[in-house]
Parts: structure tokens; C-alpha cells; sequence
């Protein structure tokens, strides 16, 4: 197969996160509107993958990647992923800066570089935000018992193992307030009427967290307080 494009591989990389969220197939207005993209390209760009036997298209069925178009987005993933904990972990980058950067260096066709800095960085199994890390094989292990920050029980005491990288701005409201994997948080109230919490850090201050913020932590459960 010839070399793809940019923007094919970014296909196939949102086609993979969107499928993750539902077993039904991926509409092209959902890719649409991840994409920021007219139906019209949506369409088009999905009738060249499936040309290509990367994605099997249903005209307004929307589509599905084959097993060779998921290979490809689960290594483009990988190399975004490692590139963002090497620029974090390495090069001191701000976790709210390093998206954009990666969006580049994914793109870098060399399987010997992208295995070679697995190794320096020394397997890791998670990126700055907390998403899994497929391996050279495209293996995923995915965090096991976490919930959303909002659905946490009053009075437990959790920790942050992911948040969501597509907002540059929680991202840099989470950093201001310290609120970064590995925290460890006390929830100490839920007010029903605009679903916000109050937390508190463990060691640290306590601060209310709108809905959309903690909808956008994931947490896993240490214990009763």
C-alpha cells in the first residue's frame, strides 16, 4: 500500500476513538463534528478508505475500520501517545502543551524510531493524560476500575489515573490547581443542583469542581474516609 496521507491517518485514528465509544458504526456526522469537517469531505474521505480496504462504508450507515485500518490507527496512537510522554518526561513540556506537537511527530514513518524511543523512555504503559499505550503489537491495557470523578461516592478517597487532553484549557485549570495523575483527592460533597463537588486534596486545599470538569477526570477508588 502507498503511503498515507496526513489526513487519512487522522481518519483512521478518530474513526478508532469514536468506535471505542459505541459498538454501533461511526456516523459521518459524528466524525463531522470531531473533525470540524463537511459531510461532503467526511464522505469523500470515507469512500477513499474503504477504495483502500481501511474502512468498510455504508453510505448513510457510516463506517467501520477494517482490521488493517485498525492496525494502522492503533500505531499512529502509539506514536502520538510516546511522543507525548517523551516530551513531558524529557523535554519538560506542560501536559497542556504537548497535543499539538504530537499531532506532528505522529505522522513520522519509522517503526525503528518510534520501537527505539519505547525502549529509552523504558515501556511505559501510559501517557501524561492516562490513556493506555498500545505496544509494538498493538496491544492495549486499559485502566481497570475507573469511574468519571462526578460519579465518585461522597466521602471516599480517590486518585487520578486519567483526564481528558482535548481541552487545552482544563488542561491548564487542572495544572494551576495541582489536580494531575497521581493526586490524591478526599470528595467531600455532591450539590444537586448543578452537580459540582467539593474536593479536597490529600495534604492540599479544597476546591469545588463544576460538572464539566469532573466529567473530564477519571478516577480509581482507595477508600472510605
Amino acid at each position: 500500500m502507498n503511503r498515507l496521507s496526513h489526513s487519512e491517518e487522522n481518519y483512521l485514528k478518530e474513526i478508532f476513538h469514536l468506535s471505542g465509544l459505541t459498538d454501533k458504526r461511526v456516523s459521518t456526522n459524528s466524525l463531522a463534528s470531531r473533525l470540524n469537517s463537511k459531510a461532503s469531505s467526511i464522505t469523500d474521505m470515507l469512500q477513499k478508505l474503504s477504495d483502500k480496504k481501511l474502512v468498510k462504508y455504508v453510505k448513510y450507515k457510516g463506517c467501520d475500520l477494517t482490521k488493517e485500518g485498525e492496525r494502522i490507527a492503533i500505531q499512529i496512537i502509539r506514536k502520538h501517545r510516546l511522543w507525548e510522554t517523551f516530551l513531558v518526561s524529557k523535554l519538560s513540556f506542560g501536559w497542556e502543551e504537548v497535543h499539538d506537537v504530537a499531532e506532528q511527530l505522529e505522522h513520522i514513518d519509522s517503526a525503528k524510531l518510534i520501537d527505539s524511543l519505547d525502549r529509552f523512555l523504558n515501556y511505559p504503559k501510559f501517557d501524561p493524560h492516562g490513556d493506555p499505550i498500545p505496544d509494538k503489537d498493538g496491544n492495549i491495557v486499559y485502566r481497570k476500575s475507573k469511574i468519571k470523578l462526578i460519579d465518585a461516592a461522597v466521602n471516599s478517597r480517590v486518585e487520578i489515573v486519567r483526564v481528558n487532553e482535548d481541552s487545552l484549557a482544563l488542561l491548564k485549570f487542572l495544572e494551576r490547581h495541582e489536580l494531575t495523575l497521581g493526586i490524591e483527592l478526599y470528595v467531600l460533597e455532591k450539590f444537586p443542583f448543578d452537580d459540582s463537588l467539593s474536593i479536597r486534596i490529600v495534604g492540599g486545599s479544597e476546591i469545588n469542581l463544576s460538572k464539566k470538569v469532573t466529567e473530564s477526570i477519571a478516577v480509581k477508588f482507595i477508600s472510605k474516609i
